[in-house]
């Protein structure tokens, strides 16, 4: 849920950047932390376990300008992908303004990235946020891979809505700013509309 402190006229939003175990959403932020001017962003918190980085989340607070006189800042975080982390993946995704699923392109990895867009459905779900209302953002991430499936198939099998979806390569950057940006810019008209 999108925070409105009116004493600091700012406007505070969330972000999460969901997906299967290892598909790149931890690489995307840290890509962005890299980039983005130092007075824009906060501290990076970043967790690892021995098997994946992120344990519970990377938080990365981002300036991008005002809406109606209100500073907004983007608060970013990933849900880590493995099964056992659910109870975490829950938590992060709860008050979530906005999804960029990060799914894995390679061929061995479609059933994955199917069963983690069905249990953040899911998880949306039990939070009583609607699916199909929350400002989502489709990412095919590491499009450069040899054996990758194209995208008609990724849309078919994970963005029948044919929301708006970027392919990336999120350690050089592609797609990673286009991603944020089309989220951002989705959650803004949606906290316009409602005001």
């Amino acid at each position: 849920m999108t925070f409105i402190n009116y004493a600091a006229r700012e406007i505070n939003c969330k972000l999460v950047y969901y997906g299967p175990g290892l598909c790149g959403k931890t690489t995307n932020l840290q890509y962005i932390y890299k980039k983005v001017e130092p007075g824009t962003k906060g501290k990076l918190i970043s967790l690892a376990t021995e098997t994946e980085r992120t344990l519970f989340f990377d938080f990365l607070p981002l300036e991008l300008g005002t809406v109606r006189g209100f500073k907004t800042r983007f608060h970013l975080y990933t849900v880590p992908g493995q099964i056992f982390y659910e109870a975490s993946r829950k938590l992060i995704l709860k008050g979530a303004d906005g999804v960029a699923f990060v799914a894995d392109s390679q061929i061995d990895r479609v059933e994955a990235n199917i069963q983690s867009l069905a249990d953040m459905n899911q998880h949306l779900r039990e939070q009583g946020i609607d699916p199909e209302r929350i400002s989502l953002v489709m990412q095919y991430n590491k499009r450069d891979l040899a054996k990758v499936v194209p995208v008609d198939e990724l849309q078919k099998a994970l963005n029948p809505r044919n929301l708006p979806w970027f392919e990336a390569i999120a350690p050089e950057g592609q797609g990673v700013f286009e991603t944020l940006k089309a989220l951002a810019k989705s959650v803004l008209q949606e906290l316009q509309r409602k005001t």
